[in-house]
């Protein structure tokens, strides 16, 4: 019987190159980039099967429920959530993981991956990991090198102690070193030399190996990550790592604080497809470009374009771009870029000068996404506001109140169980009901269906934070999200 590989997904990153589609409020790992499945979606389905144990997921507090909804939607359990008060790069939650795995099942095999990055072969990286499993089972860290297609300089390279097979076998082999992002020069001179693979981010190695590098080379980390873990806390499904514990780590990325350092280093090669989606250079790459260069997405028109990414995110949009060569523009509701394809990893940029100039857009969607469901703002006055709020079917909104607004509640789509003080009632398509301010109240969706509603606020403030909650079936304790 082939022994369980555990999967630990990374899910916390913010993905601000792929801005605007990708923002704080929602990154590129929940976006469905390349396919009908969002990259979150995708990585763990090609963990899963035969051989796989349920995985370990570890993200920020904001997005516990995006992952618990997006796991669902691929009909895959979580082994465990872990919750990050703050994010503090690879090494600590990498850390966080192999602690956890330890105590549920001592001495297993895991499997570190990004939640963000595009194999289409799963099928030959799986492959691959299986290659990896005797040199993990004997106590080595495995990171897997992927072949190089061009000279890359927004990925680290790994540098080989033997060429690889012609046909990319995954044959595991002892890593020489790692290469930071190189200069243009540099990575094209280890592009030629044959020696030199990228480097994905991707490892196996037993809870045990791991753990005894972190007692090596950062004993001071792994106490820290001890304490969180000891400490934390149980909320619903999730476990929340203990914050003051939690600050005390440094924050590091697994290869500069471990990896660099280890001398029990193996790398397997693989030869198939792979893409970080870094950039939205590597979304037009990956997204098939036709025989123009051109991709277009949603309601994007090209005319004499060559080379050329027009992606249009809202159905009531029409982007229409003429005669424009090596250009991404991306439209979203609220926010549009457009940039030359070549300057793609500068965006990160523009999202600086949003933050610095205090808009919104640089970090929150149009479209607030609550484990209940989601609703987006439609039109905001100096003393109103219009939303659309859609409820999962069974999804409750907390029992809640407002100082500040009063509110109008029209069904659109489905039936809204409404509370309102002690008065409890339906309201079905094209009725309405309206919430006095300060009234305590409550909707919830008691049907099979999603169900839309239109909601007209009045007041002098109408912040989301203006909500003191009563009963929450999801714990989210008091605040904008809780």
């Amino acid at each position: 019987m082939t022994e369980d590989i555990h999967p630990l997904l990374l899910c916390g990153g913010s993905g601000t190159r792929l801005w605007p589609l990708s923002r704080k409020s929602y990154p590129k790992q929940f976006t469905k980039l390349t396919g009908e499945e969002s990259l979150f979606q995708a990585s763990a389905r090609r963990l899963s099967g035969d051989g796989y144990a349920a995985p370990t997921i570890i993200t920020g507090s904001d997005y516990r429920f995006v992952v618990t909804e997006q796991l669902a939607g691929v009909e895959i359990a979580a082994g465990a959530t872990l919750i990050e008060p703050e994010g503090r790069n690879t090494a600590p939650a990498i850390l966080a993981g192999a602690l956890d795995l330890q105590a549920r099942a001592p001495g297993a095999l895991m499997l570190v991956a990004p939640s963000d990055h595009v194999i289409p072969d799963a099928q030959a990286f799986r492959d691959a990991v299986q290659a990896a499993v005797p040199a993990a089972r004997a106590g080595q860290l495995v990171t897997f090198g992927i072949r190089p297609d061009r000279a890359e300089t927004g990925y680290g390279w790994l540098r080989l102690s033997a060429a690889p097979e012609a046909d990319f076998t995954p044959v595991p082999q002892p890593l020489k070193g790692f290469v930071e992002k190189p200069d243009a020069e540099t990575a094209e001179a280890l592009l030629a030399d044959g020696m030199h693979l990228w480097n994905a981010g991707i490892f196996l190695f037993s809870t045990e190996a791991i753990l005894a590098a972190f007692e090596t080379y950062q004993p001071a980390m792994l106490a820290a990550v001890r304490r969180a873990h000891a400490a934390a806390e149980r909320d619903l499904h999730f476990l929340r790592l203990d914050p003051e514990a939690w600050a005390a780590c440094e924050s590091e990325s697994i290869d500069y604080a471990v990896m660099e350092k280890a001398d029990n280093l193996t790398v397997v090669p693989y030869g198939g497809a792979w893409s970080d989606l870094g950039g939205w250079d590597a979304v037009w790459r990956e997204s098939g470009p036709d025989v123009a260069g051109i991709v277009t997405s949603g309601p994007a028109t090209a005319i004499d374009c060559a080379d050329t990414l027009l992606r249009a995110e809202d159905s009531q949009q029409a982007l229409v771009g003429i005669g424009l060569s090596d250009v991404i523009a991306v439209a979203m509701p609220d926010a549009v870029l457009v940039a030359h394809r070549s300057r793609a990893q500068d965006v990160k940029k523009a999202v600086e000068a949003l933050k610095a100039r205090g808009m919104k857009q640089a970090e929150t969607l149009p479209r607030d996404y609550r484990p209940w469901g989601w609703f987006e703002s439609l039109a905001t006055g100096g003393r109103f506001q219009v939303k659309r709020i859609h409820v999962h079917p069974g999804a409750a909104l907390s029992l809640q109140s407002h100082h500040h607004r009063s509110e109008h509640w029209i069904v659109v789509e489905g039936t809204a169980k409404v509370t309102i003080d002690d008065a409890v009632k339906l309201i079905s398509e094209n009725e309405s009901v309206y919430i006095p301010l300060g009234a305590v109240h409550r909707m919830e969706n008691p049907g099979k269906v999603p169900m839309v509603l239109i909601e007209v606020q009045t007041g002098s403030y109408l912040g989301e934070d203006d909500i003191i909650r009563y009963e929450d079936v999801y714990a989210r304790g008091q605040g904008a999200k809780g």
